[in-house]
């Protein structure tokens, strides 16, 4: 049984959480983040230490995902997160143009993305593409997303991918 709803969470110095009603606002040096949270679930702060309780044990599930979603808040406002890609393959491109995120992978056509707001792009070499921002729902969706246009193929391997992924390999065809 998860007890992660129990753990607290302790602030940094530079960071601070306010509560209006059912919304929560952390704000820190990279920017602001808010959040609707069920009202049911009560949200104490004291000394820099936040702590979550909960009515009874049919808000079991509630009560870590709200501990877990205004954690990774306060690491998004302080650090940051960060996804890297990868695309593999023979003539799969990708390169920034503005804001833009313009990706060559073995389609008939180019694919564009623009970047959500929130959202910063890198690209340091024309096969790797860097997503960084504070939320790690719309950092992890927008590489998601991106990824989905030509996942890993087991076969070959080519495809886009995250750097820290492992694609399990197939064996072809044999003759006999």
């Amino acid at each position: 049984m998860s007890r992660i709803g129990y753990k607290v969470i302790e602030l940094p110095k530079d960071v601070t959480v306010t509560k209006d009603g059912d919304q929560v606002t952390v704000k820190g040096p990279k920017g602001e983040l808010t959040r609707t949270f069920d009202p049911a679930i009560t949200l104490k702060e004291e000394n820099g230490v936040i702590s979550f309780d909960r009515p009874n044990d049919n808000y079991k599930a509630l009560h870590g995902t709200m501990r877990a979603n205004l954690n990774n808040m306060v690491i998004g406002v302080t650090e940051g997160y960060k996804k890297q890609l990868q695309l593999v393959g023979v003539g799969y491109r990708t390169q920034l143009q503005g804001k833009k995120l313009v990706l060559n992978v073995g389609l008939s056509h180019t694919v564009e993305f623009e970047a959500p707001k929130g959202i910063s792009i890198e690209v340091p070499s024309n096969t790797e593409i860097t997503i960084s921002g504070i939320s790690k729902q719309k950092v992890g969706q927008f590489a998601a997303e991106i990824r989905a246009i030509r996942p890993p193929e087991p076969y070959k391997g080519k495809g886009i991918r995250y750097v820290d992924e492992i694609v399990r390999r197939k064996e072809g065809k044999t003759g006999k």
